[in-house]
């Protein structure tokens, strides 16, 4: 097993990418913590992951709020005892062209994509460096890098998770703590619901895989970065795309 004994938080884990690589981790033998804002959804997900034999705790948790990712944080240190990996996963988007954007819509993106990661990251932090080791690893995306049209704030949150992934991997290597980022492509999950059949068929057309992505493809993305396979790297960003930019 990969991660044996390794406890780790997966942020916004109830569905999608974020329930994915909770699932993969348990399997590999990873304590896991489930984190959301749907308490029956937590619930769920966490009676799923111990029915498989692997440990799991779940915690309602807004990613933008800081009192509730301290006391989350302070929890699992209290029943584990440590903490191993933390992915970066919860995000949301409110899309609109820059002209009809407003700011509520602007600033709920950036407290969760990009302040959420900011808090969980500084959250983890002290007991990773007592420890002498840590994952942190963050979800960028293919709009961070290269921007789409109608997601201002989504693009402007996952550029700046890529800024403060690569400044994290400096400053906290000499701490063996590693940090680094994945940004996927378009994967098949809620968040694509509200995309037209039209536009989701242009995108498998323009990807050299000739599909869209699968959370299980992003999932074992994080697995390798979060296991001892990848101890060599940090500061780095992993595209899982398809090759869609090439």
């Amino acid at each position: 097993m990969r991660l044996k004994d390794k406890v780790a938080i997966v942020t916004g884990s109830t569905k999608g990418i974020g329930k994915e690589t909770a699932m993969v981790f348990a399997r590999e033998g990873a304590k896991v913590v489930i984190c959301g804002t749907r308490e029956n959804a937590i619930k769920e997900v966490t009676e799923e992951i111990k029915s498989m034999g692997a440990e799991a705790l779940g915690f309602k948790v807004d990613v933008g709020n800081r009192a509730q990712v301290d006391e989350m944080v302070a929890e699992v240190k209290k029943v584990w005892g440590r903490i191993d990996i933390l992915v970066n996963n919860a995000g949301i988007t409110a899309d609109a062209m820059l002209r009809k954007m407003t700011e509520e819509q602007f600033d709920k993106v950036i407290n969760i994509n990009l302040k959420g990661v900011y808090n969980c990251a500084q959250a983890v932090l002290d007991t990773m460096t007592e420890q002498g080791s840590g994952v942190i690893l963050n979800a960028s995306s293919i709009v961070g890098v290269y921007g789409n049209i109608g997601q201002t704030n989504y693009a402007a949150a996952k550029w700046g998770v890529i800024g403060m992934t690569k400044t994290w991997a400096k400053e906290l290597g000499r701490k063996g703590i590693r940090v680094n980022a994945v940004a996927p492509g378009f994967v098949m999950t809620p968040m694509l619901e509200t995309v037209p059949e039209k536009v989701l068929d242009s995108l498998r057309e323009k990807t050299p895989m000739q599909r869209l992505g699968k959370p299980e493809d992003i999932a074992n993305a994080y697995l390798f970065l979060a296991s001892d396979e990848a101890s060599f790297i940090t500061g780095t960003v992993l595209s899982v795309d398809g090759g869609l930019v090439i």
